[in-house]
């Protein structure tokens, strides 16, 4: 994938497909320790042992529509490829978290990408589940809450054009105030 929002986009999908009904969002980089680590955790119907242990197989999916499934390896490809690491945990009943750290400044790391396009298609596109998106650069940070602009739209769906316009403008306002414009 080009972008690493991507990535996440790709991971937050398989949590609605788990059942998730709440799916957290975390991107950190830390300047300093030269990281870059992204989080996804829900509360899903999460994995049993065996699956767990062929998730990062390309040649192991869940689906019935296909026999491949790439998204969860090729995370854990970009996220060594920059000397980094990869972790998933979880437990059936209890959700998942998957983990990657990126080395911020490697050249093969690719671009973060548009978070705000992300969550606008997680919102608009997942009604029913609600997303979080901490985003922190050098330790000054942005929370986004489906919940909390829920309770502030007071029944105006998610879905509306000018709700998701919205929710994109603000989320990438909010990250280039934080990270002062530089591209990550």
């Amino acid at each position: 994938m080009t972008e690493l929002a991507l990535h996440i986009l790709d991971i937050a999908n398989n949590s609605t497909r788990a059942k998730a009904k709440n799916v957290a969002i975390s991107v950190v980089a830390d300047t300093a320790a030269d990281t870059l680590t992204i989080t996804v955790s829900d509360d899903g119907c999460g994995m049993d042992k065996e699956l767990l242990e062929r998730v990062t197989d390309p040649f192991s999916t869940t689906r019935t529509t296909r026999k491949v499934g790439l998204g969860i390896p090729l995370f854990k490809q970009a996220a060594l490829l920059t000397g980094g690491s990869f972790s998933i945990e979880s437990e059936p009943g209890k959700g998942t978290v998957t983990k990657a750290v990126f080395g911020l400044r490697h050249i093969d790391r690719v671009p973060l990408g548009n978070l705000g396009s992300t969550m606008t298609a997680l919102a608009g596109g997942f009604p029913d589940t609600d997303f979080t998106l901490l985003y922190e650069w050098d330790g000054k940070k942005y929370e986004f809450s489906t919940v909390k602009l829920k309770e502030v739209l007071d029944g105006v769906p998610l879905s509306e054009p000018e709700v998701l316009n919205y929710i994109e403008d603000m989320i990438d306002e909010n990250i280039e105030n934080i990270n002062g414009g530089q591209p990550i």
